[in-house]
C-alpha cells in the first residue's frame, strides 16, 4: 500500500480542493469526531481527500520527482544526479549462498534518495561516476529505518546519461547539528562538530581497478568477481574518535572523505602503506584538531556499538559561523 505523508495528503487537498489550512484543519478534527477518535489524522485527511474528489496520484504521469516518490510505490521511475557512490558489498546469505549489493544516492531539485540494487545488478557500478546524471526505470520504494529507498526490480534498469534528461541544482538534504550523546542507530543527514581525540593507522585493501570491487586473493594472485583476474589497485579506510564533551563515538573515513580529512590526494595517501611511520606526523597533526563531520550512524554488530560513517568532512569549519550558531542557541534558550 502506498503510505502518502500528512503534510503531502494536506498539500493535494489544498491544491485541488482550493480551501485553506484552516478549514482542511476544521474538517480533519470533524472527521476525527464524527468517528469517536478511532482514526488517525492521517485517516481523516485520506477520506476528506476522498470526499472532495482530491486526486492523490496521477496514473498517467509516468516519471516522477524524487520529493514525490512515497513508499510503497512500483515500477518507479526517476532522474537524477549520483551525489553518493558506495562499494559493492558482498554477504552471506542464511542458507550460505552469496549476495551482492550496491547503494548509491541521487538527487534532483526536489530531494534526494538511496538507490539499492542486488546481485547481478551492481555490474553497472563500472558506468557510475559521481555527478552524472542516471536514469532509473522499474524501482519500488520501501521504508529501511525510517529511510525512503528505491530498490531496482529484477527487470528494471539503470541507464546512465540518459539522452535528453537534465537535472538542475540538486536539492541539498536537511542536515540536523546533534550532540554525540544524543545519537541513536540509523539516523542519518547528522552533523557533528567534535575534536579529534585519537586516530587510528589507515587499512589498505585491494580492489578491482576497473570497477572498484573488493579483489579476493587466490593461489595465482587476486580476483574480481566481475572482471576475473585483474591487477589490483587500493582502497583505503581511517578510523578516529571524535568528542564534543557531551559523549565520544568512532568516526570512519572511506577514501574520498579521508582525502579531505587527511588533505591529501590519492598518490599522497598511498604512501603511507609502505611507509607506515611518516603517519605519526599526520597522526600529530589531527589529535586535538575541531572537525565538522556529516554523515549516518551504524551499528557495529561485533562490538555492540554505534558509530559514525563521514559522508561529508570539513577539516577547517568556519568559527564565524560556530559562534553565531551558539549565540542562536543561546538566544534560544533564554
Amino acid at each position: 500500500m502506498i503510505k502518502v505523508p500528512f503534510d503531502m495528503l494536506v498539500e493535494k487537498i489544498k491544491e485541488q480542493a482550493k480551501i485553506s489550512d484552516g478549514e482542511i484543519d476544521a474538517k480533519i478534527k470533524s472527521k476525527m469526531d464524527q468517528l469517536s477518535g478511532l482514526i488517525s489524522k492521517e485517516g481523516a485527511a485520506h477520506i476528506i481527500a476522498n470526499e472532495l474528489g482530491v486526486k492523490l496520484f496521477d496514473e498517467s504521469q509516468t516519471k516522477v520527482k524524487i520529493k514525490r516518490i512515497l513508499e510503497g510505490m512500483r515500477s518507479v521511475e526517476t532522474v537524477g544526479k549520483i551525489t553518493q557512490l558506495f562499494d559493492v558489498k558482498e554477504f552471506n546469505r542464511k542458507d550460505g549462498s552469496a549476495g551482492k549489493v550496491l547503494a548509491f544516492t541521487i538527487g534532483d531539485e526536489t530531494g534526494t534518495i538511496r538507490v539499492v540494487l542486488w546481485n547481478e545488478q551492481t555490474d553497472i557500478v563500472k558506468d557510475l561516476k559521481m555527478g552524472i546524471i542516471v536514469k532509473v526505470v522499474g524501482a519500488y520504494s520501501r521504508n529501511n529505518n525510517n529511510n525512503l529507498e528505491i530498490h531496482l526490480a529484477t527487470k528494471g534498469e539503470i541507464i546512465p546519461n540518459p539522452e535528453g534528461e537534465t537535472v538542475g541544482e540538486v536539492a541539498q538534504p536537511v542536515v540536523g547539528r546533534r550532540k554525540i550523546a544524543d545519537l541513536k542507530e540509523n539516523e542519518s543527514n547528522i552533523e557533528l562538530l567534535g575534536t579529534i581525540v585519537q586516530a587510528f593507522e589507515p587499512r589498505f585493501y585491494e580492489v578491482c581497478p576497473e570497477c572498484g570491487k573488493r579483489a579476493k586473493q587466490k593461489e595465482n594472485g587476486f580476483e574480481c568477481p566481475t572482471h576475473g583476474s585483474v591487477a589490483t589497485a587500493y582502497g583505503y579506510v581511517m578510523n578516529t574518535v571524535l568528542d564534543d564533551g557531551t559523549s565520544t563515538i568512532r568516526t570512519i573515513f572511506f577514501r574520498n572523505q579521508m582525502n579531505n580529512l587527511l588533505q591529501k590526494n590519492n598518490d599522497e595517501i598511498l604512501k603511507l602503506k609502505e611507509n607506515t611511520a611518516e603517519f605519526q606526523a599526520i597522526k600529530d597533526g589531527l589529535l586535538g584538531k575541531i572537525v565538522k563531520i556529516v554523515g549516518r550512524v551504524t551499528k557495529n554488530e561485533m562490538f555492540d556499538r554505534i558509530e559514525f560513517i563521514s559522508q561529508q568532512v570539513f577539516p577547517d569549519p568556519n568559527p564565524d559561523e560556530e559562534l553565531k550558531r551558539l549565540e542562536k542557541e543561546a538566544e534560544a534558550v533564554q
